[in-house]
């Protein structure tokens, strides 16, 4: 099924420069029943690109980053978490029992769901469904370009007052592929802004169908040493620094966002490196670097999927440790003649 819609305009694909904008294809409809799974669609975001966005997160990645605070993002498919805490009880409630195809897919422990008895969780959505305290949530839904546009047009107004538009995030926003470049596709489509949140771990051919698509892309760098980088995120990081080189030359605004894990990836040396790879190796054509402080979250999350959490034995430096660190951090990077900010509050330069 194909929307016909007009062409674009504004703060769409007008917005493109340099080679994106010549690559950039003018479309005039997209692909409203192409499928893929979402475990989030956040409106009036303002942190993740310019002007007031609707950020929508894509399941599934390719990465397995220790430090990682949503858990529910990683694997492609619909997943159930269990939260015992909030079930109020078997005999009280029971809903869950009567919903699900087989009493025996629930792990059931003094009257209450503790867990699943199954390695195919979505089976057991009808019974998530029909909790009434939370206790079993799901994330992830199969659901439809045309559908996610749906509810993302119904924001227009606020795009068109702010300079806003559609952010794609994840997981990696672009790991289910063609339902992403068909996202992306449609904004243009419909003449909104696009940015990507990406950690770049793919082919090059999949950012190549991205890219005329693409406004901003914020791009993660967790570690420039490649054997560090395997280390912490589960794989090496030549292929990223490719793709990262291969967004700048399109012309496509980059701005590149570090988690600053202290002890880990949040070093003088890495982070001195880093400055150097992207005066040296890009020319220094990103917009703006991002250091964001590794904060202990999703703890909570990696207990209800059944998923030891990586960092448990983590210690965090204090509060005041941390935001001093940072601010350095970014002092030495700008010294370089990068716009390194903390935090990602800063406003991203036109």
């Amino acid at each position: 099924m194909f929307c016909e819609v007009h062409e674009a305009s504004g703060t769409g694909s007008a917005a493109l420069s340099g080679e994106a904008a010549q690559n950039h294809i003018m479309m005039t409809e997209y692909d409203t029943g192409l499928t893929g799974t979402v475990f989030d669609i956040q409106r009036f975001s303002v942190h993740d690109g310019p002007g007031i966005r609707t950020v929508v997160f894509i399941k599934g990645c390719s990465l397995r980053c220790i430090w990682c605070s949503n858990p529910e993002s990683i694997k492609r498919r619909p997943q159930i978490g269990i939260y015992p805490d909030r079930c109020i009880g078997t005999g009280k409630c029971g809903e869950c029992l009567e919903a699900v195809p087989a009493a025996d897919l629930l792990i059931v422990k003094e009257r209450k769901v503790v867990g699943l008895n199954t390695d195919r969780p979505e089976v057991c959505l009808p019974c998530a469904a029909v909790c009434p305290t939370g206790a079993l949530k799901v994330w992830g839904e199969k659901t439809t370009v045309g559908e996610v546009m749906t509810e993302v047009l119904s924001d227009r107004q606020f795009y068109e007052e702010s300079g806003g538009g559609l952010t794609l995030s994840g997981g990696e926003s672009l790991i289910q592929a063609r339902f992403a470049v068909e996202l992306l596709k449609a904004a243009h489509v419909e003449g909104l802004n696009t940015c990507v949140e990406t950690a770049l771990n793919y082919d090059a051919e999949v950012l190549d169908k991205a890219l005329p698509y693409m406004d901003l892309a914020y791009c993660d760098l967790k570690h420039m040493d490649s054997g560090a980088h395997k280390r912490f995120t589960g794989v090496a990081n030549e292929r990223i620094l490719e793709n990262l080189k291969k967004i700048v030359d399109s012309g496509t605004r980059v701005v590149i966002r570090i988690p600053v894990v202290p002890g880990h990836n949040g070093t003088e040396e890495n982070l001195r490196a880093t400055a150097k790879f992207l005066v040296d190796d890009i020319g220094g054509n990103v917009v703006q670097i991002q250091l964001l402080p590794f904060r202990k979250l999703g703890v909570e999350k990696y207990a209800a999927l059944g998923m030891p959490y990586p960092m448990k034995d983590f210690e965090a430096p204090p509060r005041d440790v941390w935001e001093r660190d940072i601010r350095q951090f970014a002092a030495m990077m700008s010294a370089y003649g990068l716009n390194a900010v903390a935090g990602s509050g800063a406003r991203i330069p036109k």
